[in-house]
């Protein structure tokens, strides 16, 4: 079942980063799981074993995968829910689900499963299609019962519901007054399905909050707008405050009680302008502001609605290359804003997980919008074209690099994704004038493949190249210096 997905279509200014001169700074903290989402790959008999062995060259040690609800559940395109005892795993066809999961807990890759939309059509209050409004709680609670006792012992992280503040995965967003409907929706959807992993026999479930798309809207205009406008998505940190039942100041804005979750999930696509891009819509939350997401959250804890220190999941992201006409940069600015971007999330201590979505681009689909109207939007994230020929990102990232200039010199990072232990990588360097690379340096990583170094040495370009212990050679692409 293809996944439906939504462009940002808004542009605004972007932020450079720049660094000090000086020695070389410590290497964050924290080192970061990062997990990959090749979902109709991973989950076709006919190609899942070359992926995996593609994955596992690749340095992938955790994956993403998206469960929907009506692909697994008896009569899922019926209006009358059928006689079954939904809480029992043995009632649903879980099909290459089961080996999916099963072949990454052999690989001990963590897995987290995201249960989302579309969900039966009997589940839901309108019975029509796309079948994504007003999902029943209490169906959804015992299909997180059967949930949680079949993939209990396999999963490592539940998520709860995809970018639920989008109209392509969740209805009505919007009340015919103008407010927000789409985030107590998820409340409901949220409670219900953590009980349901409870009563599924996991003890103390181990769950994601939001899943929230970038962008949206913080009000919308029903007068001028009339039912154009309750198609908009909410943006993600209205969604937040809503969602915990906050007014605008972050004020109790309701009874609701306090939830306890594991992490807040966050899909902080960013657009051409680069990894820096901050969107002028103080709501919303694209990568180069995250700091507006962690904010929101210590002052939702500070208002005792959830609880203190919410790590951040960025459990999506991807950089879209042409041929997207909209989104899309060249493949050799792919390949090096999404290493920028990882340095980015990496150097925030609040970021728990870091992701790549696609392994092969999506055919390009429509025009942004049309996702809202039943269509298909293509991602062009992928490591590869949808023909399965090879992008430049396909070899940086087992081996990003992010060479950023300083006064008197640049600063270096990145990291050796494949390796299992502090390894040694070389960096090579171009000098201005050259016509070929030479040997810089060789740096020994962290013990989880991190590295960074600072030098006075302009080069024009950049690049790494390390052999893994079985002999496979890596080597990334050039990265202007």
């Amino acid at each position: 079942m293809s996944k439906l997905r939504k462009l940002i279509t808004s542009l605004a200014a972007c932020a450079l980063l720049g660094g000090a001169a000086g020695a070389a700074p410590a290497l964050a903290s924290h080192s970061q799981l990062t997990f990959f989402e090749a979902s109709s790959e991973l989950l076709s008999p006919a190609t899942q074993p070359q992926v995996i062995a593609q994955l596992q060259t690749l340095g992938v040690k955790a994956l993403r995968v998206e469960l929907y609800w009506a692909s697994v559940a008896p009569g899922a395109e019926v209006a009358t829910r059928p006689s079954f005892d939904a809480t029992n795993p043995a009632n649903y066809t879980w099909g290459e689900y089961d080996a999916l999961i099963a072949e990454a807990k052999r690989l001990h890759w963590p897995v987290l499963l995201t249960v989302t939309s579309p969900v039966p059509r009997w589940a839901t209050s309108n019975k029509k299609a796309p079948y994504i409004t007003r999902p029943g709680d209490k169906d959804f609670q015992e299909f997180m019962t059967a949930v949680g006792r079949h993939y209990g012992s396999q999963v490592s992280l539940f998520a709860i519901w995809n970018e639920p503040n989008h109209p392509a995965f969740l209805l009505p967003q919007w009340s015919s007054n103008g407010t927000p409907a789409s985030p107590r929706i998820y409340r409901g959807l949220f409670q219900a399905g953590f009980e349901g992993l409870k009563a599924g026999g996991i003890a103390h479930p181990r769950v994601l909050f939001g899943e929230t798309a970038p962008t949206g809207y913080t009000t919308v205009n029903v007068r001028k707008e009339k039912s154009k406008a309750l198609l908009h998505d909410v943006a993600p940190l209205a969604f937040l405050r809503s969602a915990l039942c906050l007014n605008a100041k972050y004020k109790r804005a309701g009874a609701c009680g306090a939830l306890s979750v594991t992490g807040y999930a966050h899909h902080a696509y960013t657009l051409p302008a680069g990894p820096h891009y901050v969107s002028s819509q103080p709501d919303s939350v694209t990568l180069g502001s995250l700091s507006r997401l962690t904010h929101a959250l210590d002052r939702a804890a500070a208002a005792h609605t959830i609880n203190s220190h919410v790590p951040v999941y960025l459990t999506e992201f991807g950089v879209q290359s042409k041929p997207n006409k909209q989104l899309g940069v060249s493949v050799a600015k792919q390949a090096e804003f999404d290493a920028i971007s990882e340095h980015i999330a990496y150097s925030n201590p609040r970021v728990a997980a870091f992701s790549q979505y696609l392994l092969r681009d999506d055919p390009v689909g429509g025009a942004p919008g049309s996702s809202v109207h039943g269509g298909t939007v293509g991602f062009q994230t992928g490591l590869e074209y949808v023909s399965g020929s090879r992008k430049p990102l396909y070899f940086g990232w087992p081996v990003p690099l992010t060479v950023s200039r300083m006064h008197h010199g640049a600063s270096l990072w990145g990291l050796v994704r494949p390796a299992t232990g502090a390894t040694k990588v070389t960096v090579l360097v171009r000098l201005k004038g050259a016509r070929s690379y030479k040997t810089f340096k060789t740096i020994t990583t962290n013990s989880a493949g991190y590295w960074r170094l600072s030098t006075s040495t302009r080069g024009r370009l950049w690049r790494v190249r390390w052999v893994s212990p079985a002999g496979l050679k890596y080597e990334g692409p050039p990265i202007a210096g």
